[in-house]
């Protein structure tokens, strides 16, 4: 079990880089969960380098992997961090280590006045979305390489009775990666206005973002967006929503077509009760037509996501963006019944969503390592089925991404990319994660995963897919052991496909 702790003081673990930030909130009631952690892991793998399978070597691996996880709630502070150091033992390659951390946190240092959000994460990822991709129990292929992010963003947010919430906000974002492949940093600052309702309950909103963009490798990048926007509603379940502004961005586009211009948009919204929802839309901006949609469905034991969108983005950018939200929003709502204690139903979904997506490929979008701006249309859907016994979690996601700039730059940093390959990208692909609790102490998992990335601009496919099976048991209150099996597959109409099987035992030790 954790250990919770309630403190009128400051947090316990003030020396976390993360904590020292949100220092300064007054005393208050906190309520601490701190769970220390060691796992220990003996894999056999007969294709420990992921090679063709005319030249496959079996290997025994040692992980090594102490951890901490540390949730803290109260009135006016909020944090979440998961860390985990890595050592793996193996012959076939030198010894290595990693680490992984997601950390978020948000304070009210000044009451009804002054706030401030704060997020922190290192991962390993993909430098293409072509070639072998990172399992993390695996020595990490050439194709890989470490990202760490930071986000910092205090903001002013104030409601003026009778005319609208006001609200200013400075973000410091940055991006780096091992071998210096990427390193990016942006400040932006951003003034949002959210009107009172008037008569017959119609809202309107208001905005303006001026963000400025240093990647290491280019020259520094301006944007700035003004917008306003209305929402009327037509009946209880029926609003009708408008907005329209100004956009600039700066890079220098090879479509043809300026980054900026006016843009606009109308959609509605539909929520005919408080479980489901639906937000839809179509507008226009400089690069043409767009679409969206957001709808959600919530049921007893069941929960629906899906969503499109479509807009302008870069890899730094989406590497910022903490994976799997919307699985762990989910299941956090769906565990309510089930896990009342908000601190202990977060570690459950830490846990479950940390071997659901760590035995296969992402959840979500394969990113990759790039310097590029990107338009991109993604269109996904998320599932979870909770009960007391068993869960189950799936998500599948296609994504198109069209270059809005030029592939110089990348083919200099990056020589093993095939030049021009991503130039326009198109992923689909899926994860299934389940989990059965047999009895008090033992309990099943399966997690199956697939992914399948096509260069539209050369003539290139490759498809990921895995497939792991385990069973659980616990041997004491705080001691846990497993045994895994996995089979996973890579194809390539370029050629190094190959197989991959493996068997882990694995002991679980909380302190």
């Amino acid at each position: 079990m954790a250990t919770a702790i309630t403190t009128s003081g400051h947090a316990p673990l003030a020396w976390l880089p993360l904590l020292s930030l949100l220092l300064p909130v007054p005393a208050s009631a906190l309520e601490w969960l701190v769970q220390p952690s060691l796992r220990l892991r003996e894999t056999y793998t007969d294709n420990a380098l992921r090679t063709p399978n005319a030249q496959a070597q079996s290997d025994f691996i040692t992980e090594i992997a102490p951890a901490i996880a540390l949730i803290g709630s109260g009135p006016r502070l909020r944090v979440h961090l998961d860390y985990s150091w890595h050592k793996y033992l193996s012959t076939q390659r030198a010894d290595t280590d990693q680490h992984q951390l997601r950390a978020s946190g948000d304070a009210e240092l000044v009451k009804d006045w002054f706030f401030v959000d704060a997020a922190a994460s290192v991962s390993r990822h993909s430098i293409s979305p072509f070639g072998p991709q990172v399992i993390d129990d695996l020595p990490g292929p050439d194709n890989a390489s470490t990202v760490r992010t930071t986000s910092v963003s205090p903001y002013l947010r104030h409601r003026f009775r009778g005319l609208a919430t006001a609200e200013l906000r400075y973000t410091r974002n940055n991006v780096a990666s091992g071998g210096d492949l990427l390193s990016m940093h942006s400040d932006e600052v951003e003034l949002l206005l959210n009107g009172e309702p008037r008569g017959g309950g119609w809202t309107w909103n208001a905005s303006h973002d001026a963000r400025r963009t240093q990647d290491s490798k280019l020259a520094p990048l301006r944007m700035e967006r003004s917008s306003v926007g209305l929402r009327y509603p037509f009946s209880s379940k029926w609003s009708g929503t408008a907005s329209g502004g100004t956009e600039k961005e700066g890079y220098e586009s090879i479509t043809g077509k300026a980054p900026a211009g006016r843009f606009w948009s109308l959609g509605g919204v539909w929520t005919p009760s408080p479980r489901t929802s639906v937000a839809f839309s179509t507008g226009k901006r400089y690069f043409g037509h767009t679409y969206g949609l957001n709808a959600s469905f919530l049921q007893r034991h069941t929960s629906w996501q899906l969503s499109y969108s479509e807009n302008i983005t870069s890899m730094p950018a989406q590497f910022l963006r903490l994976g799997n939200r919307d699985a762990a929003s989910l299941l956090d709502q769906l565990w309510r019944g089930v896990f009342p204690n908000d601190l202990e139903r977060r570690l459950r979904v830490d846990a479950f969503l940390r071997y659901a997506n760590g035995l296969g490929p992402e959840l979500g979008a394969i990113n990759y390592f790039s310097h590029r701006y990107f338009l991109q249309k993604q269109l996904s859907m998320t599932m979870a089925r909770a009960t007391a016994k068993s869960t189950l979690v799936f998500g599948i996601n296609a994504v198109d991404r069209t270059a809005q700039t030029s592939s110089g730059i990348d083919s200099v940093l990056l020589p093993g990319v095939e030049f021009g390959s991503e130039d326009r990208t198109r992923q689909i692909g899926s994860n299934l994660g389940w989990s059965w609790q047999a009895n008090s102490r033992s309990s099943l998992n399966l997690n199956a995963g697939y992914a399948s990335v096509r260069s539209l601009s050369v003539p290139r496919r490759d498809n990921n897919a895995t497939l792991t099976a385990g069973y659980s048991r616990t041997l004491q209150r705080k001691v846990t052991a497993s045994i895994d099996v996995r089979h996973t597959r890579h194809t390539s109409s370029r050629g190094g496909n190959y197989r991959e099987n493996s068997v882990s035992a694995t002991l679980n030790m909380q302190f």
